[in-house]
Protein backbone atom coordinates (compact mmCIF):
# COMPACT_ATOMS: atom_id res chain seq x y z
CA UNK A 1 0.00 0.00 0.00
CA UNK A 2 3.04 2.35 1.21
CA UNK A 3 4.55 1.50 -2.28
CA UNK A 4 1.73 2.29 -4.46
CA UNK A 5 1.09 5.75 -2.29
CA UNK A 6 5.18 6.64 -2.95
CA UNK A 7 4.67 5.64 -6.66
CA UNK A 8 1.95 7.74 -7.32
CA UNK A 9 3.54 10.66 -5.27
CA UNK A 10 6.86 10.25 -8.00
CA UNK A 11 4.28 9.80 -11.13
CA UNK A 12 2.55 13.04 -10.14
CA UNK A 13 6.38 15.33 -8.83
CA UNK A 14 7.33 14.22 -12.42
CA UNK A 15 4.34 15.18 -14.20
CA UNK A 16 4.23 18.28 -12.42
CA UNK A 17 7.97 18.94 -13.68
CA UNK A 18 7.08 18.12 -17.17
CA UNK A 19 4.61 20.55 -17.14
CA UNK A 20 6.96 23.44 -15.58
CA UNK A 21 9.56 22.58 -18.33
CA UNK A 22 6.88 22.05 -20.95
CA UNK A 23 5.95 25.87 -20.43
CA UNK A 24 9.09 27.33 -19.66
CA UNK A 25 10.72 25.74 -23.26
CA UNK A 26 7.50 27.35 -24.95
CA UNK A 27 8.16 30.77 -22.73
CA UNK A 28 11.55 31.04 -23.32
CA UNK A 29 11.32 29.85 -27.02
CA UNK A 30 8.98 32.70 -27.78
CA UNK A 31 11.42 35.41 -26.00
CA UNK A 32 14.27 34.02 -27.69
CA UNK A 33 12.01 34.44 -31.31
CA UNK A 34 11.45 37.55 -30.59
CA UNK A 35 15.13 38.68 -30.40
CA UNK A 36 15.44 36.79 -33.58
CA UNK A 37 12.98 39.40 -35.17
CA UNK A 38 14.87 42.49 -33.41
CA UNK A 39 18.05 41.14 -34.93
CA UNK A 40 16.47 40.89 -38.39
CA UNK A 41 19.46 38.93 -39.11
CA UNK A 42 17.42 35.59 -40.35
CA UNK A 43 14.89 33.70 -38.14
CA UNK A 44 14.07 29.40 -38.57
CA UNK A 45 12.09 28.48 -41.32
CA UNK A 46 8.57 28.25 -39.84
CA UNK A 47 8.80 32.52 -38.43
CA UNK A 48 10.41 32.43 -42.18
CA UNK A 49 6.53 31.85 -43.25
CA UNK A 50 4.93 33.34 -40.37
CA UNK A 51 6.78 36.78 -41.31
CA UNK A 52 5.80 36.65 -44.84
CA UNK A 53 1.85 35.93 -44.08
CA UNK A 54 2.43 38.47 -41.39
CA UNK A 55 3.18 41.19 -43.95
CA UNK A 56 0.34 40.35 -45.87
CA UNK A 57 -2.29 40.10 -43.39
CA UNK A 58 -3.17 42.99 -41.27
CA UNK A 59 -3.91 41.16 -37.87
CA UNK A 60 -1.46 41.39 -34.79
CA UNK A 61 0.72 38.40 -35.10
CA UNK A 62 -0.22 36.71 -31.77
CA UNK A 63 -3.51 36.27 -33.32
CA UNK A 64 -2.18 35.30 -36.90
CA UNK A 65 0.02 32.47 -35.10
CA UNK A 66 -2.56 30.67 -33.26
CA UNK A 67 -5.01 30.89 -36.77
CA UNK A 68 -2.19 28.61 -38.68
CA UNK A 69 -1.51 26.83 -35.71
CA UNK A 70 -4.66 25.70 -35.63
CA UNK A 71 -5.02 24.99 -39.67
CA UNK A 72 -1.97 22.64 -38.74
CA UNK A 73 -3.53 21.52 -35.58
CA UNK A 74 -6.44 20.29 -37.57
CA UNK A 75 -4.01 18.18 -40.15
CA UNK A 76 -2.71 16.40 -37.21
CA UNK A 77 -5.80 15.35 -35.58
CA UNK A 78 -7.11 13.86 -38.63
CA UNK A 79 -3.87 12.20 -39.34
CA UNK A 80 -2.36 11.12 -35.80
CA UNK A 81 -3.23 12.53 -32.81
CA UNK A 82 -0.63 10.95 -30.53
CA UNK A 83 1.45 14.22 -31.35
CA UNK A 84 -0.66 16.27 -29.76
CA UNK A 85 -0.51 17.35 -26.03
CA UNK A 86 -0.50 19.77 -23.16
CA UNK A 87 2.94 21.39 -24.75
CA UNK A 88 0.61 21.48 -28.15
CA UNK A 89 -1.36 23.56 -26.70
CA UNK A 90 0.66 26.30 -24.61
CA UNK A 91 2.41 26.62 -27.91
CA UNK A 92 -0.85 26.90 -30.08
CA UNK A 93 -2.15 29.66 -28.07
CA UNK A 94 0.47 31.31 -26.20
CA UNK A 95 3.72 31.37 -28.67
CA UNK A 96 2.32 34.23 -31.03
CA UNK A 97 1.85 36.62 -28.13
CA UNK A 98 4.92 36.22 -26.29
CA UNK A 99 6.89 36.42 -29.38
CA UNK A 100 5.07 39.71 -30.22
CA UNK A 101 5.73 40.99 -26.84
CA UNK A 102 9.39 40.15 -26.80
CA UNK A 103 10.28 42.03 -30.10
CA UNK A 104 8.47 44.69 -28.63
CA UNK A 105 10.18 44.80 -25.70
CA UNK A 106 13.61 44.49 -27.17
CA UNK A 107 12.78 47.63 -29.90
CA UNK A 108 11.36 49.75 -27.29
CA UNK A 109 15.21 49.18 -24.80
CA UNK A 110 16.99 49.16 -28.10
CA UNK A 111 15.79 51.57 -30.75
CA UNK A 112 18.87 52.13 -32.47
CA UNK A 113 20.88 48.81 -31.94
CA UNK A 114 24.25 48.40 -34.06
CA UNK A 115 24.83 45.54 -36.40
CA UNK A 116 27.10 44.24 -33.85
CA UNK A 117 24.31 44.33 -30.86
CA UNK A 118 22.14 42.98 -32.96
CA UNK A 119 24.39 40.24 -34.37
CA UNK A 120 25.27 39.58 -30.08
CA UNK A 121 21.48 39.56 -29.30
CA UNK A 122 21.00 36.60 -32.40
CA UNK A 123 23.82 34.50 -30.93
CA UNK A 124 22.31 34.64 -27.23
CA UNK A 125 18.96 34.00 -29.15
CA UNK A 126 20.19 30.88 -30.83
CA UNK A 127 21.64 29.25 -27.36
CA UNK A 128 18.61 30.13 -25.10
CA UNK A 129 16.11 28.78 -28.17
CA UNK A 130 18.10 25.67 -28.20
CA UNK A 131 17.42 25.70 -24.19
CA UNK A 132 13.85 26.01 -24.76
CA UNK A 133 13.98 23.31 -26.88
CA UNK A 134 15.59 20.79 -24.94
CA UNK A 135 13.09 21.54 -21.90
CA UNK A 136 10.11 21.33 -24.27
CA UNK A 137 11.49 18.00 -26.43
CA UNK A 138 12.79 16.34 -22.81
CA UNK A 139 9.01 17.23 -21.33
CA UNK A 140 7.77 15.06 -24.10
CA UNK A 141 4.25 16.36 -23.68
CA UNK A 142 3.03 16.66 -27.19
CA UNK A 143 5.11 18.83 -29.94
CA UNK A 144 4.77 22.16 -31.70
CA UNK A 145 1.84 21.45 -34.66
CA UNK A 146 4.73 22.57 -37.24
CA UNK A 147 7.03 19.59 -36.13
CA UNK A 148 3.74 17.26 -36.00
CA UNK A 149 3.52 17.57 -39.60
CA UNK A 150 7.12 15.94 -40.52
CA UNK A 151 6.79 13.66 -37.86
CA UNK A 152 3.78 12.82 -39.33
CA UNK A 153 4.63 12.67 -43.03
CA UNK A 154 7.68 10.36 -41.98
CA UNK A 155 5.88 7.61 -40.37
CA UNK A 156 3.24 7.51 -42.95
CA UNK A 157 6.12 7.38 -45.71
CA UNK A 158 8.15 4.65 -44.69
CA UNK A 159 10.87 5.00 -47.10
CA UNK A 160 11.30 9.05 -46.55
CA UNK A 161 13.12 9.54 -43.14
CA UNK A 162 12.22 12.23 -41.02
CA UNK A 163 15.27 14.41 -41.67
CA UNK A 164 14.12 14.68 -45.34
CA UNK A 165 10.89 15.32 -44.28
CA UNK A 166 12.01 18.38 -42.18
CA UNK A 167 14.76 19.69 -44.69
CA UNK A 168 11.56 19.48 -47.20
CA UNK A 169 9.19 21.01 -44.99
CA UNK A 170 11.29 23.80 -44.04
CA UNK A 171 12.42 24.42 -47.73
CA UNK A 172 8.50 25.08 -48.47
CA UNK A 173 8.31 26.85 -45.29
CA UNK A 174 11.54 29.51 -46.43
CA UNK A 175 10.12 29.68 -50.31
CA UNK A 176 6.89 30.24 -49.38
CA UNK A 177 7.64 32.89 -46.50
CA UNK A 178 10.02 34.36 -49.21
CA UNK A 179 8.11 35.15 -51.67
CA UNK A 180 5.13 36.58 -49.23
CA UNK A 181 8.12 38.97 -48.26
CA UNK A 182 8.26 39.78 -52.01
CA UNK A 183 4.81 40.20 -52.98
CA UNK A 184 4.51 42.33 -49.78
CA UNK A 185 7.11 44.52 -50.91
CA UNK A 186 9.28 44.27 -48.12
CA UNK A 187 11.98 44.71 -50.77
CA UNK A 188 15.46 42.77 -50.30
CA UNK A 189 15.85 44.47 -46.89
CA UNK A 190 13.37 43.02 -45.28
CA UNK A 191 13.33 39.47 -46.77
CA UNK A 192 17.49 39.35 -45.58
CA UNK A 193 16.05 40.30 -41.90
CA UNK A 194 14.16 37.00 -42.39
CA UNK A 195 16.26 34.77 -44.36
CA UNK A 196 19.92 35.21 -43.15
CA UNK A 197 22.90 34.41 -41.24
CA UNK A 198 20.30 33.54 -37.99
CA UNK A 199 18.80 30.98 -40.61
CA UNK A 200 21.66 29.04 -41.64
CA UNK A 201 23.53 29.25 -38.06
CA UNK A 202 20.16 27.83 -36.82
CA UNK A 203 20.22 24.98 -39.00
CA UNK A 204 23.88 23.82 -38.53
CA UNK A 205 24.13 24.21 -34.73
CA UNK A 206 20.83 24.03 -32.58
CA UNK A 207 21.41 20.01 -32.85
CA UNK A 208 24.51 19.68 -30.82
CA UNK A 209 23.48 22.76 -28.85
CA UNK A 210 20.13 20.74 -27.78
CA UNK A 211 21.95 17.78 -27.09
CA UNK A 212 24.61 19.59 -24.87
CA UNK A 213 21.05 20.88 -23.20
CA UNK A 214 19.62 17.54 -22.76
CA UNK A 215 22.59 16.11 -21.06
CA UNK A 216 23.95 18.99 -18.35
CA UNK A 217 20.31 20.78 -18.05
CA UNK A 218 16.72 18.93 -18.89
CA UNK A 219 17.31 15.55 -18.53
CA UNK A 220 19.06 16.50 -14.44
CA UNK A 221 15.99 18.59 -14.03
CA UNK A 222 13.36 16.14 -15.04
CA UNK A 223 15.31 13.43 -13.35
CA UNK A 224 17.77 14.81 -10.84
CA UNK A 225 21.05 15.58 -10.62
CA UNK A 226 22.23 12.06 -9.79
CA UNK A 227 20.09 9.87 -12.42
Amino acid sequence: MKNNKDNTIIKNSLLGRRILMSVLGVVICGFSVGMFKFAALGVDPFQTLMSGLDALIPIRFGTLYVIVSVVLLIFALVFDRTKIGIATFINLFFLGYIVEFSQKLWTEMLPDASLVLRLVILLIAIVILCLASSLYFTADLGVSVYDAVSLIWSQRQDKIRFAICRVISDFVCVACGTALLAVSGAGMSGILANVGIGTIVTAFFMGPLIAYFNVHIAQPMLHGREK
